[in-house]
Parts: structure tokens; sequence; C-alpha cells
């Protein structure tokens, strides 16, 4: 009997230690301030900060999150899944494969949209975008700046999907520009560009801005590009479908990706499970704030083919 009481008692003290090794609070990095990202890693932060565990949270970016949770200088962020594909793969931006940050939850959907001026397409018979690259077009053309995520899954598109990099666009007399959605809305609006070209969510605001002042057409991704640059990074194809803007009447098949929460790999697993269920547990109520985060799902919560925590692969399993 006295035999039993020790092990039950060190058991009791195993798991009071395994329970102190929670840190005493955890930092969250977001996106730029003022950005969609950095609202929404304030209001991710504050429920959590209510539910499990103190957070603070502050500014980021898709490609620096991951390094600055690896070095254990934050503990979980917002990227994109292309982004950490990269990053474990060690592809550029990256000078090798990345280690201890890991798959929280894929939070929501990602689409690239290509947007052209419909007296563009018109003029020049433009019906996808594999028809810009295969007559050589002199095109004015934009995406979001170098660093984003945007301008590296469309940088990709055209290097490994169509074979051509910015230089060969100018090359046939055409100019590539680096700008903020709303300065390419403008430029494009104002008939400076031709085609303006960024990844965003299902519902974006900015391009009901574009199709309030101009015609445009939004053109579909061709099916061998998407799948090539599939197999480099680990994107996907989903499909703009009609009923929101008023330029799609049929479905437009594109890139897909996802925005994500990635999250330092050495965090107690029982901690992380219970992140992952004060999120599922709070999605309603932040999706009225944040529209996209409705489509928070344990089906894709977690991808194949990249590390994930085994704390937040625990609960999304439990939930399907």
């Amino acid at each position: 009997m006295k035999k039993l009481l020790v092990a039950l008692l060190l058991v009791g003290l195993l798991s009071v230690s395994m329970a102190q090794k929670w840190p005493a609070q955890l930092r969250f990095v977001s996106g730029p301030s003022g950005g969609t990202w950095f609202a929404l890693g304030g209001t991710l932060a504050g429920m959590w900060s209510e539910t499990v565990i103190p957070m603070t949270s502050g500014t980021g970016g898709g490609t620096a999150n991951i390094l600055t949770i690896s070095r254990a200088q934050a503990d979980i962020g917002l990227t994109t899944l292309s982004v950490f594909n990269a990053a474990v793969k060690g592809i550029d931006p990256f000078k090798e494969p990345v280690k201890g940050t890991v798959l929280f939850a894929n939070l929501y959907r990602q689409y690239a949209y290509f947007i052209m001026r419909k007296d563009y397409a018109t003029k020049n018979g433009i019906k996808t975008l594999g028809d810009v690259i295969k007559k050589k077009l002199p095109i004015r053309f934009a995406t979001l700046t170098p660093g984003t995520a945007s301008e590296f899954v469309i940088r990709l598109l055209f290097e490994k999907g169509y074979g051509v990099s910015w230089s060969d666009i100018k090359s046939w007399g055409g100019r590539v520009e680096f700008a903020s959605y709303t300065d390419g809305a403008n430029l494009l609006c104002d008939n400076h560009l031709d085609m303006f070209a960024f990844q965003i969510s299902r519902v974006a605001s900015v391009i009901m801005d574009i199709e309030s002042r101009i015609e445009v057409v939004i053109l579909p991704v061709d099916d061998e590009a998407i799948q090539k640059l599939a197999e480099y990074l680990g994107t996907t194809k989903f499909f703009i479908e009609p009923g929101i803007y008023k330029s799609v009447t049929q479905p437009v098949q594109t890139v897909g990706d996802y925005t994500c929460l990635v999250i330092r790999q050495d965090l107690p697993e029982d901690l992380v499970y219970k992140l992952a269920e004060a999120l599922w547990n709070r999605k309603e109520q932040i999706a009225k704030a944040f529209t996209d985060m409705a489509e928070l799902n344990p089906r894709e919560a977690i991808s194949e083919g990249v590390p994930a925590h085994p704390g937040a692969v625990n609960f999304w399993s439990k939930q399907k």
C-alpha cells in the first residue's frame, strides 16, 4: 500500500511539474500595422488571453513570422500555407529548411486574383492568364510588394507554372510594378495598368471597389500552371464562384492557398490543444468581426505534407 501511495504521489508531482512547463505568457506576431492580419492577431491574442493564457500581439509578416517563431522570439503567428511550405523545404527566400515552427491551423482560403481591364482583354483576345504569356504582350502589370505572400505566390506561378520571370515580361516591352492594394487598384482604374494581381480572401472589398469604377475580367489560371505550382509549393486549385463579383458569371479557376497559424514546435501539447479548443469554441464570435474566419473547419485545418503540432492535430482530428 505504501508503494502505491508513493507511486500516486509521484504521478501527482509529475502532473504538477508538467503543468508548470507552460510559459507565463505567449507572444503573437501578426502583420503590418493597420492591416487585416494585424487586427485579426489582436483579436485572437485577446481571446486566448481571456480563455487560456496571457498573450501579447505585435506586428510581423508572412515570411518573418516563421523565422521569428523558429528562433523562439515569438510563439504563434500568421502566414500563408504556401510560404510555410517554402520554409519547410528551404525554398527562396529561405536559405535552408526552417526548423522549430509547425502548423497550428489553416484558418481560411486565399485566392489568386488576376484582374485585367476588360478593354485590354478584348483588344488582345485574352481569355486566360496563359494568353498573356503566349502572346508576349507588352503588358503593364503590378502585384504587391516583394516580401508579401502575394508577390511570392504570383511570382512563383509565373516562374514555375509558366516559365516566365519578371525580366521576361520587361523584355517584351512590358512593365512590372509593386504596389499596395489601394495604389494598385487606383493605377488599374486610371488606366496606368492593364492587370493587377494579388492573393486575398474570398470576399475582397478592393475587388468590389475596382468593379465599381471600371469594367474588368478576372482571368482563369491554366490547369498545367496550377499543377506545376502545386507540385513545387504545395498550393491547390480553388474556384472563384459567381455571386460575389459582378465580373464573375461562371466559376474561375485559380491558385488556392490558405491563411494559416504557425506555432512553436516545443510548446506543451496540452497547451496547444487548449488553444485550438478555444479558437474553435469562439469561431462564430470572431467571424462576426472577420467574416473569412467562418471558413475555419476541421477538415481543412491540417494539411498533409507539412509538420503540424501534435496538440493541434489531436484536437482537429477529434472534430471531424
